[in-house]
């Protein structure tokens, strides 16, 4: 047996039929914060400051870069171990 309901509402009707909280006013808040910040950082005409709103924290870029040396290890690895097999062969 196979049942459809269809459910004509909006998202805030079915936020409260399901129980959600309202967050509208948070959202909106944090929005206008964010707002604040690139204003700020657009006045201060700083493009590093700016950007620091976009890109990867230094710490982040650290484990990014630590994850790239390991990778370029392994692919060392792997080359050295192709390399040392065609001596052998020989």
């Amino acid at each position: 047996m196979k049942a459809t309901i269809e459910i004509d509402a909006t998202p805030q009707e079915m936020r409260t039929l399901l129980g959600l909280p309202d967050v509208e006013s948070l959202q909106k808040e944090m929005l206008e914060k964010m707002r604040a910040k690139m204003l700020e950082s657009l006045d201060s005409n700083d493009p590093a400051a700016l950007m620091k709103l976009f890109m990867p924290m230094p710490d982040q870029m650290k484990s990014l870069q630590s994850l790239q040396e390991s990778f370029l290890n392994v692919i060392g690895k792997g080359m050295d171990l192709s390399g040392s097999e065609k001596k052998e062969k020989k």
